[in-house]
């Protein structure tokens, strides 16, 4: 297995660590969820530019990276609502989203076509990593200290500025996730339409 391959399957170990810290109970878990969240997100760079530049792109890469990116990711925003931190139907609206391409993904697997990810799927994951990781940094920077507080919590209109960031953040990633959602359905709409 080569080297993307492994960073792709750490992120699935990284998306589970993540997860069991998101709901535990113990002073910073906010700041540990950060953390293992952010190296997640590495991850994600890493393999695909590693992939490209090395010429190890793989069917297994191919289908488990964005699969990989998806499952991070929405069991991130899982977490916010569970937690009470992002309403739900936002994230219904991504999972939905998630769901339907992966759909799309096993349908061309099932024609022996394998479709890769496009570039507005990429920008949607990255919309999608920059709120998890404002979100995440809202909720730890109280635990920081004074740096903390005096880089993320001066305030704009009453809330902290990082506080705004992440509100504009998940705003962005639903509007990418539906244009992203629907401009690969359009374009891959001869999977799924050839046989109405």
């Amino acid at each position: 297995m080569n080297l993307p391959n492994k960073l792709t399957i750490s992120r699935f170990v990284l998306t589970g660590l993540f997860l069991a810290v998101m709901f535990a109970e113990f002073p910073g878990h906010e700041t540990v969820a950060l953390g293992l969240f952010s190296a997640a997100g590495i991850t994600d760079f890493l393999d695909g530019r590693i992939a490209r530049q090395r010429n190890l792109i793989t069917n297994f890469g191919i289908l488990m990276d964005p699969l990989a990116d998806k499952i991070l990711t929405c069991s991130a925003f899982i977490a916010f609502v569970g937690r009470g931190y992002m309403p739900a139907w936002m994230v219904v609206i991504i999972v939905a989203r998630e769901l339907a391409i992966t759909g799309l993904r096993l349908l061309a697997a099932s024609k022996n076509l394998v479709l890769a990810a496009e570039g507005f799927g990429k920008h949607k994951t990255i919309s999608q990593i920059v709120t998890i990781v404002a979100v995440l940094t809202v909720l730890s920077f109280p635990q920081w200290g004074a740096a903390g507080t005096l880089i993320f919590g001066w305030e704009i209109a009453g809330r902290p500025w990082s506080g705004w960031v992440a509100e504009l953040s998940k705003w962005s990633s639903v509007g990418l996730t539906l244009l992203s959602g629907g401009i690969y359905l359009w374009r891959n709409r001869e999977l799924y339409l050839c046989d109405m």
